[in-house]
C-alpha cells in the first residue's frame, strides 16, 4: 500500500495543498477490513454506532493531512494512532489506523532516520498494546508487519517525490534565468544598435541646421541622410529582436568611418580582408559601434585609429583616439560590450591615460564557421 501522497508531487516536505488526485480515494478501499468485523459478526445498533463514528473520525483525520498545513499534518497522523489504540481492543480492522498512519508519517517528516524511527514506534505501540491486552482477534499481524513494511517502503516514494520536487523548481529557476538573460541581451543589442543611430542622426540634423542658410542642398542632402539612418536604426531593431545583425563588419567600419568623419573626427582604418566566423564577426561589429558612438560622444577627439588584425591564435580589434579619455567606470555600454565578447572567451582591454584605447581579443576557434570580410 501506498498512499496517496507519494502519486502526487507536492511540496519539497509536506503534502499536495490542492486536489487530491484519484488515488487517495482508491487507498480507502482498505477500510474494508475495519468494516468487516461488524459485518461478520452481525453487529448491532451500538456497535455499528461506534464504529462509524470511528470511521468519521478517521475520514476528518485522512483528509485532514492533505488540506491543513504541514503542522497539522501530524496532529492529524497522531490522531489516527489514538483512534487504532481505541478501537483495537474491540475491532481488529482497527489495524488499519496504524497501517494509514505509518503510510503518512515519511512525507510529513523531513529526514528518512526519522521517520523510520516514528514507523517503529507505531509498530511498537500496536504491538504492545496486543500484548498487554491480549488482544486475539487477527490485530497484531497487520498492525505490526504490514505498519512497519509499508511505512518503509513509502520512506523510498517520499524521498524520491522530495527529488522530484527540488528538480522541478531548479528547472524552473534555470527557465526564470534564461528569460533574464534573454532580456540582458536585448536590451544590449537596441542598445547597441539605437545609441550608435541616434547619435549619426544627431550630428548630421546639427549639421543641416548649420548649413539649411548657407546651403540648402547640402542641408537637404544632410536630411536625406538623417530619414535613411531613422529607416536604417528601425530596420536593425527589427533584426535584432529577432536575433540577427545586420550587414557585418564590413558595413560597420565604413558606417564607423562616415559617422567619425561627419563629427570632425579623422580616421585611420586599418582592416586587412579576413574571414571571421559569424558569432565573432557579429560580437566585434557592435562593439565597433559602441566604441565609436562613444567617441563621438564623450571624446571631444580629433583623431581616431580602427585596426584590425589576425594572428595565429586571436583576432584583434583596436580603437583608439587622442582624445580627453574618462574614467576607468564602466557604463552600460561599455558592461555591455565586456560581456559579449566574455561569452566568447574573449577578453576586453581599456586604456585612458592618453585619449582611450580599446583593445578587443578573441580566439580563434579551432573549427570556423566563416564569413567572408
Amino acid at each position: 500500500m501506498s498512499v496517496g501522497p507519494c502519486n502526487r508531487v507536492g511540496e519539497v516536505r509536506g503534502f499536495p495543498k490542492k486536489g487530491l488526485g484519484w488515488v487517495a480515494y482508491v487507498w480507502l478501499v482498505y477500510l474494508v477490513f475495519y468494516l468487516w468485523g461488524p459485518i461478520a459478526g452481525h453487529a448491532g445498533g451500538r456497535t455499528w454506532a461506534i464504529t462509524l463514528a470511528g470511521l468519521a473520525v478517521f475520514l476528518g483525520l485522512y483528509f485532514g493531512v492533505f488540506y491543513t498545513r504541514h503542522s497539522w499534518n501530524r496532529l492529524c497522523i497522531a490522531g489516527m494512532v489514538v483512534l487504532g489504540i481505541l478501537y483495537a481492543p474491540s475491532n481488529g480492522g482497527a489495524a488499519a489506523f496504524f497501517i494509514y498512519a505509518a503510510s503518512f508519517i515519511p512525507f510529513a517528516v523531513g529526514s528518512e532516520l526519522t521517520a523510520i524511527a516514528l514507523i517503529l514506534l507505531i509498530a511498537g505501540m500496536a504491538a504492545a498494546e496486543a500484548w498487554l491486552l491480549h488482544i486475539s482477534n487477527g490485530f497484531l499481524f497487520p498492525a505490526v508487519f504490514l505498519t512497519t513494511f509499508i511505512g518503509a517502503g513509502n520512506v523510498y516514494f517520499a524521498q524520491r517525490n522530495r527529488h522530484i520536487e527540488k528538480l522541478r523548481l531548479a528547472n524552473d529557476e534555470i527557465e526564470h534565468l534564461a528569460k533574464l538573460a534573454e532580456r540582458e541581451r536585448i536590451a544590449r543589442d537596441l542598445h547597441d544598435v539605437l545609441g550608435h543611430t541616434l547619435t549619426l542622426i544627431a550630428l548630421k540634423s546639427e549639421l543641416a541646421g548649420k548649413l539649411i542658410e548657407r546651403d540648402a542642398g547640402q542641408a537637404k542632402a544632410e536630411i536625406h541622410q538623417v530619414e535613411q539612418a531613422a529607416r536604417s536604426a528601425l530596420a536593425e531593431v527589427r533584426q535584432a529582436i529577432l536575433g540577427y545583425r545586420a550587414k557585418g563588419l564590413p558595413d560597420e567600419f565604413n558606417r564607423a568611418r562616415a559617422t567619425l568623419e561627419t563629427a570632425g573626427v579623422k580616421v585611420q582604418v586599418e582592416s586587412p580582408r579576413l574571414q571571421l566566423p559569424a558569432s565573432h564577426e557579429s560580437v566585434l561589429s557592435l562593439v565597433l559601434r559602441e566604441a565609436v558612438t562613444n567617441i563621438v560622444r564623450h571624446a571631444g577627439a580629433r583623431n581616431c585609429l580602427l585596426r584590425l588584425e589576425r594572428s595565429n591564435s586571436h583576432f584583434l580589434l583596436e580603437v583608439r583616439d587622442d582624445g580627453r579619455g574618462g574614467p576607468q567606470l564602466e557604463g552600460n555600454g561599455l558592461r555591455g560590450m565586456r560581456e559579449r565578447v566574455e561569452e566568447l572567451g574573449g577578453s576586453v582591454e581599456r586604456s585612458t591615460d592618453q585619449g582611450t584605447s580599446i583593445k578587443i581579443t578573441l580566439p580563434v576557434p579551432s573549427v570556423e564557421e566563416t564569413s567572408p570580410f
